[in-house]
């Protein structure tokens, strides 16, 4: 019986980690502006509302092109749509290392650094399909993990652009990781012999006909959109708020990218166990909590645990999401990848746009913060109010996985 297996027995490894690999330096680029921002603010005199837009436009354009790169993944299979997408991603990159001079020029690298963003349509397809419904939440966890991608952002990137006195620099060595990225990807990536037949363009409106599907983007938008939201937008809120430098502005912001990297994992291993429902609802009651206590703007210390703390939460309820997706939507898992993966993208546009717009119009950022942790109270609510129509339908207690998926999969997978 498959569900007796250790995780390590089944599954591809090479793809799992081909999986990760590709998102993690996909999720380093698609971020890059976000602590680059204080530096550019700076070149280019942006107001609080100009940063915010700039550093949201690469998770607008991630969230477009992650439904274009699900169909993809869906017709083509995942591996050929990584690698295009890998080949797409060094062109804003080299854009903006040799050609942006102007705010029109990085308005354009920013929108076509949402080609790296949409690296989560295939990158999760990639690993989930290679795996049975009970150990999904841990292997899109470790796929998923790849945001800590942020890390190698924020932490290198003002550093560079400091020493060699240029932000155009950090462009060019950026393309070093994402051309090894796609030599690797290309040797180790494998498509799973278990991927679902490809379907007409016409079937995939019909999966946004059903209330669920609509549900799903409302939950991710909210973890993953606020993930890479505050990923990209914590540098400024460090520097404008605590008038800290750029370089450790992004210092901060990448202990606090740290504790949702690197909890994704944890979140799809515990929602294996417990249930995505109740790890979702436990999560996005910390999220509430924690944003609340920030809004109050306390000392720099106190901040920097609360979003740790909210960070954790937001990636861990990443990995829960996605232990629920693939069995509603199994037949699915790519087109829904990619809507869901576009909802959380949404998320991380208009997070920074609240954020910035409010600062600007109320000159603080406590509305902000405070309506942030409103949203995440009514995904509580949300979720209260349909989990029973979910486990008479199609779900185990609590989010599990139920006994007659399970054995479902383990008939397919003898066969």
């Amino acid at each position: 019986m498959v569900d007796r297996k250790s995780f390590l027995q089944v599954g591809h490894k090479g793809s799992l980690f081909s999986a990760f690999l590709y998102f993690d330096m996909s999720f380093m680029v698609w971020v890059l502006l976000g602590p680059l921002a204080v530096i550019l603010a700076n070149d280019f005199h942006l107001n609080a509302a100009e940063k915010a837009n700039l550093v949201a436009l690469p998770t607008l354009g991630g969230a477009v092109l992650r439904l274009v790169f699900g169909v993809l993944t869906d017709k083509i299979g995942p591996k050929r749509t990584g690698q295009i997408g890998l080949t797409l991603t060094l062109i804003p990159l080299f854009w903006g290392w040799q050609f942006a001079d102007t705010m029109g020029d990085m308005y354009f690298v920013a929108l076509m650094l949402g080609i790296a963003g949409a690296s989560f349509a295939a990158a999760l397809p990639l690993a989930s399909s290679w795996y049975p419904p009970q150990y999904q939440g841990l292997a899109m966890g470790i796929a998923g993990a790849g945001n800590s991608g942020t890390i190698f952002a924020t932490l290198f990137a003002n550093r560079i652009a400091q020493h060699f006195g240029t932000w155009h620099v950090v462009f060019g060595f950026a393309l070093i990781p994402i051309a090894v990225t796609l030599i690797l990807f290309s040797i180790l990536a494998k498509d799973s012999p278990n991927k679902p037949a490809p379907k007409k363009l016409a079937e995939y409106g019909r999966v946004l006909k059903q209330r669920d599907a609509w549900l799903f983007c409302i939950f991710y938008s909210v973890t993953f959109g606020g993930f890479v939201g505050m990923s990209t937008y914590l540098t400024i809120f460090f520097n404008t708020q605590y008038g800290l430098s750029p370089v450790r502005a992004a210092d901060f912001t990448t202990l606090c990218v740290i504790g949702g990297s690197f909890f994704r994992p944890v979140g799809g291993w515990l929602a294996d166990r417990l249930g995505g429902i109740r790890m979702l609802m436990v999560l996005y009651g910390v999220v509430g909590v924690m944003m609340a206590g920030i809004s109050t703007l306390p000392a720099l210390s106190v901040t920097i645990v609360l979003l740790f703390v909210a960070m954790m939460a937001l990636g861990m309820g990443n990995g829960s999401v996605f232990q629920l997706v693939p069995q509603r939507f199994r037949a699915e898992v790519g087109v829904m990848t990619g809507i869901v993966g576009a909802a959380g993208g949404l998320g991380g546009y208009f997070l920074p746009k609240i954020l910035g717009n409010l600062k600007l119009s109320t000159g603080s950022f406590t509305p902000g913060f405070l309506t942030l942790s409103v949203i995440a109270v009514l995904c509580i609510v949300i979720i209260a109010a349909v989990q029973g129509q979910w486990k008479r339908t199609w779900i185990g207690e609590g989010g599990k996985v139920s006994a007659g998926s399970k054995a479902s999969m383990d008939t397919t997978l003898q066969a």
